[in-house]
């Protein structure tokens, strides 16, 4: 949700810290330097403007994979993600600030050990944030220059697999509309101009599907009301490869058990393109008060997602985190492993959906 794009900018501070050593340039003193350089996982070489292969969606069904979430960013714990990475699946994806695209750390990693990891890179730029609808910075033409520039370059160089710009869209609809049709249009001239450099990239937008469904109630703190349902919002991106959500629906629900049947399925009757969920998660600890889970709770409802999703056109389907990161509750437990790496009941579940 909100929290995911928050927590990676923390966490990709360690992963520019990374990107620095591999490229030899000082760090700003105030930054707290890695004790182990990791440029032995990095490519030493230039990387190629040849796009990673992409696993075929066909022969695995859909894909499956998870956010950039290691135990920490020294050079053990990070080798040691990537290992759990493959496992989970075939998709590594980092979510953050825009303007990262033009430097030299957290999407270039990604990127760049895709190739040795062999998994599909998904970067998702971001311009607002989420909790309050603000813009990370004016979405004015200077703005947009450095940011569809930086698409393109990014694109052109990398040819990643999956590209996003924007993330719960419909969230900058609720809080700030006049933003929201600014970016609309923005949008379709990045879509463009990335296809022209990276025509395989598939490009897209992010949904929030609670709020998409008018489900506003539980530790959203309003009121669930299905007239208020934002469907209308997918036709405005209709040159969108893939229709993205991300999805929390413990926020909303207290038990697996009280999700209803066609949660997932009523999107088929929605969209008519592919489907895809970029950040999917389940709390696993005791609280908050009023809304206590479980390990167990958290396996039950990865299974439950798989059966509720079975009849879309999946293209793919992303877990938000490997290790539980340290942010605010319920996103605190949401980690399929725990932090001394002992797999949690979620773990089996979701390597065998």
């Amino acid at each position: 949700m909100n929290k995911l794009a928050c927590l990676f900018t923390v966490l990709f501070a360690a992963a520019v810290l990374i990107a620095g050593c591999v490229q030899q340039t000082s760090q700003p003193s105030a930054s707290p330097s890695p004790t182990v350089s990791v440029a032995a996982a990095t490519p030493s070489s230039t990387p190629s403007v040849t796009a990673t292969p992409v696993p075929s969606v066909a022969a695995a069904r859909f894909l499956k994979g998870v956010s950039l979430s290691p135990k920490s960013f020294q050079q053990a714990d990070f080798t040691e993600f990537f290992q759990r990475a493959k496992e989970a699946g075939q998709v590594v994806m980092w979510a953050g600030d825009w303007n990262e695209l033009a430097g030299e750390g957290a999407p270039k990693v990604v990127a760049e050990l895709s190739s040795t990891y062999s998994y599909a890179p998904l970067v998702e730029a971001q311009f607002f944030t989420q909790s309050t609808g603000a813009l990370l910075r004016p979405l004015d033409d200077a703005t947009k220059e450095n940011y569809l520039n930086s698409a393109v370059a990014f694109a052109g160089k990398y040819a990643p697999a999956y590209l996003a710009f924007g993330i719960e869209v419909n969230v900058l609809y609720e809080k700030s509309p006049a933003d929201f049709d600014a970016f609309v249009s923005f949008f379709s001239e990045v879509y463009d101009a990335v296809k022209a450099v990276s025509p395989n990239t598939k490009v897209f937008t992010v949904f929030q599907l609670e709020k998409m469904k008018g489900l506003n109630g539980g530790l959203f703190g309003g009121v669930n009301n299905a007239s208020a349902a934002e469907w209308q919002l997918l036709q405005r991106f209709p040159k969108s490869d893939l229709i993205v959500f991300t999805t929390y629906p413990d926020l909303i629900y207290k038990a697996p058990s009280e999700i209803p049947t066609d949660y997932y399925s009523e999107i088929s009757s929605r969209v008519s393109k592919p489907v895809a969920f970029t950040e999917v998660g389940w709390h696993s600890a005791a609280s908050p008060v009023g809304w206590e889970s479980s390990e167990a709770e958290q396996a039950e409802f990865v299974t439950r997602f798989f059966e509720l999703a079975n009849g879309l056109d999946k293209e793919l389907v992303v877990w938000s985190f490997v290790y539980d990161p340290a942010t605010v509750e319920p996103f605190n437990s949401m980690g399929l492993r725990k932090s001394d790496g002992t797999p949690r009941p979620a773990w089996a579940a979701w390597v065998a959906g």
